[in-house]
């Protein structure tokens, strides 16, 4: 373990590190915190690059643990996040003290999913990013949150403009093509907690209830009027389950 204890925040697909300032604000000091952004994501140093694929982001994470010095840390992974971290968690298993299913999943697309991907790349092909993210965003908040949270969808709308679109693009077809990763959460030799919103479109509540047993060690929090976000939709609750969870974690 490292002296400090490290937690590894990992955005979702045409997001940035941005999602988590907010969320981690008040977070003890003890810790050390992480929210890169991923390679083409955000203001990244390497707008563009040439594998998008999750084991690609599972390598970026195993530097950025590299960079500070952490041996193990927790990762809380949204969405894609979680496809990356799982991805890490499959080759580097004793570098997860912890992992957070962030509104994430170890199953891979199904054929529906997959057509919709392809659906979405073809659309962005024909019509770009900025089209793509006014009709993109909105669904993933829950109905109740959709028109008290404006200025929240409208930042997300703006991250995701600010998307290149070489990046979504990768990042629809990486998503689109990951494998199944369920024998992760079987196999793990490191505690579990999925934050799973009952209103989640992207992510669904049957599809979490499908894992939660999974793993040897796992919780859940389960949240009524949250779809896809609940960073935003619900931050003082999900803030305390992972801090929580981060606790027990490292108190081990």
């Amino acid at each position: 373990m490292p002296s400090q204890p490290t937690l590894v925040f990992l955005h979702g697909f045409a997001e940035s590190r941005e999602i988590w300032t907010d969320f981690t604000r008040d977070f003890p000091a003890h810790y050390q915190i992480l929210a890169p952004n991923f390679p083409g994501y955000g203001a990244s140093d390497a707008p563009l690059v040439d594998d998008y694929s999750m084991e690609a982001l599972g390598e970026f994470i195993k530097k950025e643990l590299g960079r500070v010095g952490a041996s193990q840390a927790v990762l809380v992974g949204h969405s894609m996040g979680g496809y990356a971290a799982l991805a890490f968690a499959e080759k580097y298993p004793a570098q997860v003290a912890g992992l957070v299913l962030f509104h994430s999943s170890a199953l891979p697309d199904d054929d529906s999913k997959k057509a919709n991907r392809d659906k979405n790349i073809s659309f962005v092909e024909r019509h770009g990013v900025e089209k793509f993210m006014s009709t993109f965003i909105r669904p993933l908040f829950a109905n109740t949150n959709e028109q008290t949270m404006m200025n929240e969808r409208q930042q997300l709308e703006e991250m995701g403009i600010n998307t290149p679109q070489a990046s979504v693009l990768a990042g629809m077809q990486a998503m689109r093509d990951r494998p199944d990763r369920t024998d992760v959460l079987r196999k793990a030799t490191f505690p579990v907690l999925f934050i799973v919103g009952k209103e989640d479109l992207a992510v669904t509540l049957e599809t979490s209830l499908a894992q939660v047993a999974l793993p040897p060690v796992s919780t859940a929090l389960f949240l009524d009027s949250v779809g896809h976000l609940g960073f935003v939709e619900r931050p003082t609750e999900t803030r305390r389950a992972v801090l929580d969870f981060a606790a027990s974690v490292f108190a081990k």
